[in-house]
């Protein structure tokens, strides 16, 4: 028999909730770390009645965008699952089945495979994880370890590409806004969208109108170039090549620090030679910059000595080659000496944290019991599910069909699965056309958590009751753990002694649930808002390496390169995905679930530049098909002066966004966890062609969008 305790509802001080109406301090569901907003919810007799931002707290104070807006819809959602679904095929209706029931099914049928053969898969979705604590991912990786299944990171699906090229070069760490704001003087935005890191823009705000200049390098006008005092627009896929034109121009011009280099790099005689076919003359080939404009970029970024660059964290590295895109730009600080300074260095990035910034493990000691490993990597991950190495996933908090590169495979990888197990809020892709059972997930105001961002912790307190028969991960992992008899699994007597587990580190001041809810909730980081002013930099040589000889014995380049993508001729137009302040990747049913997401994302929407919309007699607001060798799919077309002709970008996320992009690899197997996180991120490369969907096949052809 299966326990069925439920999360215990309790006020900031421990006690049970009481009726009457009371405002409690959380956060926002609804964003990724380093922008982790608060918020504070109002509460009446278990319901909610109002969400605002959180004045008080020192990261977003106040700030909400729509996503966070649009939260208060999650809660009493009549599309929200709130007991366990079943069905006896997947072309069969969905049946409620009681938890224990559903239960029973799910062990019975882990019973008839090896425990290998069983994987687990979080996405950054609510009912998964807390961003920045990891809460829910750091506790199925210990169950997934103990038991012997196969357990995946979930930093694949976005920032965990870019962090490899950081890692190899030794410069993970980033500063903070705060230091950014206080201290740079240029500001350069590679491919970094204010939309994914609202809470950095007033420091921006705040750092021009103290004379800072603000530089955007970007495939389209974006929300940041509003922000910025220059914009350079660039071809896509060419970060690279424009990072090592700038090298090229720092070090034949002179432009460089030769102590620091002398001191704290290694690899700088190699990169020197390496550097000399890269001018800026071949980058305007690549880029579609003007060699004046790349020389004129080298010059002030040399010139400036606390200028700072923030790098985008995900999209600019969704391709192939991707990131050498970071590993070159890795580089330029360190010529420079703009490491471990006030106001230079790299600043804020998705997935980065601070000199100092860490939470304790709960795997293991005993290590990984699993059999047959496979690794960290999209790819490895579909051939496993195709071949029957993997037959049975649970899925929390996931839309996989809409997250993975290449969904045509994983679709198949998919259909030929013995069992599948999704854990959410709302039905998805993937919960239609795969899933076995369904099991009701609690909302982030239904249980409790933390987040962190790159300065703070936050404790988010349990606001209301779990409805229905919905039940946290954590509440599940116990289940299987006590069914398969691994009494090791949870040592801790409830939720608040694990989340200490995890949080008591020396870098929250040892934390513990109580003296956060003590403390109101927030509590400032014991870090630096400077990284490597020890010069103490992570990788084997101890220095910044130009040159890796790491990256060597794993079969990849030892110096920054530019491998430009195979062209699709048949296909002219690069195809790029992105992120908007009015979406939350393909959660929530593609927003769709959330009225006040909905309104502003009914469907697709692809960004094309005039002359290419011209050539295609295609007019703003029509229908389109985008299409390529892999797949197609319908969206609006949006004719904008805001992309360069050759370029088409949409916001991520969308039903079949990803039946186009190529899923190829981008790294080897043994490379994808040389750091504590994963970088297996397949490549979501696509070139297409676009052309105008007349209304007669728009009738007949309703392929794209989630809810056409």
């Amino acid at each position: 028999r299966f326990s069925l305790d439920r999360p215990t509802t309790l006020t900031a001080n421990g006690s049970a909730i009481m009726a009457g109406s009371r405002t409690i301090r959380t956060m926002c569901p609804m964003n990724c770390h380093p922008t982790l907003c608060g918020m504070q919810v109002t509460v009446e007799d278990d319901q909610l009645r109002a969400i605002t931002g959180d004045d008080d707290n020192p990261d977003s104070k106040g700030f909400l965008c729509l996503r966070g807006q649009a939260a208060n819809e999650i809660i009493d959602n009549p599309d929200r699952i709130l007991h366990p679904l079943m069905r006896r095929n997947r072309n069969a209706e969905w049946e409620t089945v009681s938890w224990q029931d559903a239960m029973n099914e799910i062990t019975a049928r882990l019973e008839r495979i090896e425990r290998h053969e069983f994987g687990i898969w979080l996405g950054h979705g609510d009912a998964a994880t807390n961003y920045g604590t990891r809460l829910g991912g750091l506790l199925s990786q210990r169950f997934a370890h103990l038991i012997g299944c196969q357990w995946w990171h979930p930093a694949m699906i976005c920032w965990g590409l870019p962090g490899f090229g950081f890692g190899i070069t030794g410069v993970l760490d980033v500063h903070t806004k705060e230091d950014m704001s206080a201290h740079a003087d240029l500001i350069i935005l590679w491919g970094a969208n204010i939309a994914s890191q609202p809470n950095t823009a007033p420091h921006l705000r705040k750092a021009r109108k103290r004379g800072a200049r603000v530089v955007t390098i970007d495939i389209r006008r974006s929300e940041a170039a509003a922000l910025s005092d220059t914009a350079y627009i660039i071809n896509a896929g060419s970060d690279a090549a424009l990072a090592l034109a700038m090298m090229h121009v720092l070090i034949s011009e002179g432009l460089l620090d030769h102590s620091f280099i002398a001191q704290h790099t290694v690899g700088f005689e190699a990169l020197s030679k390496h550097i000399q076919k890269f001018s800026p003359e071949w980058a305007a080939t690549v880029t579609g910059l003007s060699s004046d404009a790349i020389r004129q970029l080298s010059r002030d970024y040399a010139s400036t000595q606390k200028a700072m660059i923030l790098v985008g964290g995900s999209s600019m590295h969704k391709q192939q080659q991707g990131w050498q895109a970071s590993r070159a730009i890795a580089c330029l600080p360190a010529l420079t000496g703009k490491l471990g300074i006030p106001g230079a260095g790299l600043g804020p990035r998705h997935g980065a944290k601070t000199s100092g910034q860490a939470l304790n493990s709960i795997a293991p000691t005993s290590g990984n019991a699993c059999k047959h490993i496979i690794p960290n990597q999209m790819s490895a991950m579909a051939e496993a599910m195709q071949d029957k190495k993997v037959k049975a996933l649970l899925l929390s908090g996931t839309d996989m069909l809409s997250s993975f590169s290449n969904s045509m495979e994983i679709d198949r990888a998919l259909s030929g699965m013995d069992l599948i197990v999704c854990h959410d809020l709302f039905l998805n892709d993937t919960i239609r056309s795969h899933a076995d059972i369904v099991l009701p997930a609690t909302a982030w105001l239904e249980q409790i958590g933390c987040k962190m961002t790159n300065t703070h912790l936050y404790f988010m307190e349990q606001a209301l009751p779990a409805p229905g028969e919905t039940h946290t991960l954590s509440q599940i992992l116990r289940q299987l753990a006590l069914h398969f008899e691994v009494s090791e699994f949870f040592p801790w007597d409830s939720d608040e002694g694990f989340i200490d587990a995890i949080i008591c580190h020396p870098s929250t001041g040892n934390a513990t649930v109580t003296e956060l809810r003590n403390d109101g909730g927030i509590r400032a980081l014991n870090i630096k808002h400077q990284a490597y002013i020890d010069h103490c930099y992570p990788t084997p040589s101890g220095k910044v390496e130009f040159y890796s000889q790491q990256a060597e014995e794993l079969g990849l380049p030892p110096l920054p390169v530019y491998q430009s993508v195979k062209d699709e001729t048949d296909y002219p137009l690069a195809f790029r995905q992105g992120r908007t302040l009015k979406h939350f990747h393909g959660f929530y049913d593609h927003g769709q679930a959330l009225p006040g997401l909905r309104k502003h994302n009914r469907e697709p929407e692809l960004w094309l530049a005039p002359d290419d919309a011209a050539t295609r007699a295609i007019e703003n607001g029509n229908w389109i098909k985008i299409f390529n060798q892999r797949g197609e799919m319908e969206a609006r077309a949006i004719v904008t002066d805001k992309i360069s002709p050759g370029i088409v970008w949409m916001r991520d996320g969308w039903s079949g966004i990803n039946k186009l992009t190529s899923g190829a690899s981008c790294i080897p197997d043994a490379a994808v966890d040389l750091f504590a996180f994963s970088a297996g991120q397949a490549a979501f490369d696509a070139n297409v062609e676009v052309v105008k969907v007349e209304l007669a096949d728009k009738l007949t052809c309703q392929q794209g969008s989630a809810h056409p």
